[in-house]
């Protein structure tokens, strides 16, 4: 048998393997089948994200809207005025003016109505009750009163001025007659329910000319109630 010689050997080993490629065909249909798994699965996590989303919200939502109407009715729903000439039931507009109505269950709480005296009364207006004895915005609202009429607030309203109570105070405003609106001036946050004989009283006392009543009538306490 014949010797092969090497170079004939090395060029029937290059015929037997052949070069391994891969056809540009198959390339791109492996990578398009992988980008649409990837597009799928993709797709899939965000919708479903997407989907449970609002009802989270909506959860969370109701949770703290039930908390709010938890708290609101937890509130003393009627404050008591007991008055150097009698008592004075107030209900308490919890709902249209919440804030108000917990600043003045704390200050209630606190102490902070007592020996308060009314230090002006201006008859088929308003009886004021305060810490402040001199004259009060009660003098200006009657002359603006008086110049500009618009909208009325009912009479045996309960409110505080927006100008003390912004400063950190708060005195007390009763009507003892629909006025001129005094909305830009007063929050109103309760109405008389009982004891409206008891404001008139007070209201008819002798007072000079700066409105101001001639003998001391003040506030002894106020009482918090959840019903009457």
């Amino acid at each position: 048998m014949g010797r092969i010689k090497p170079h004939v050997l090395l060029q029937q080993s290059k015929r037997k393997k052949g070069p391994s490629r891969i056809s540009t065909t198959t390339i791109i249909v492996c990578a398009s089948i992988i980008v649409m798994l990837m597009y799928f699965l993709f797709y899939r996590h965000w919708s479903n994200r997407i989907r449970l989303q609002p009802e989270s919200y909506i959860s969370v939502s109701e949770d703290e809207n039930k908390l709010v109407e938890s708290k609101k009715s937890d509130l003393p729903g009627y404050a008591v005025v007991i008055t150097s000439k009698g008592s004075i039931i107030v209900e308490l507009y919890k709902e249209s003016a919440p804030e108000v109505v917990d600043e003045f269950i704390d200050l209630c709480q606190k102490g902070h109505f007592k020996g308060m005296l009314f230090h002006q009364v201006i008859k088929h207006y308003v009886i004021q009750a305060g810490h402040n004895k001199g004259p009060g915005a009660t003098e200006d609202w009657n002359l603006l009163g008086k110049k500009y009429a618009s909208m009325r607030h009912e009479a045996f309203m309960l409110g505080t001025s927006k100008g003390n109570y912004f400063n950190k105070g708060f005195d007390l405003f009763i009507t003892t007659a629909p006025i001129p609106d005094l909305s830009e001036k007063l929050i109103v946050f309760g109405r008389v329910i009982k004891g409206e004989d008891i404001v008139q009283e007070i209201e008819e006392v002798d007072t000079d000319e700066h409105y101001q009543p001639k003998i001391s009538i003040g506030i002894l306490d106020v009482a918090l109630k959840e019903m009457v």
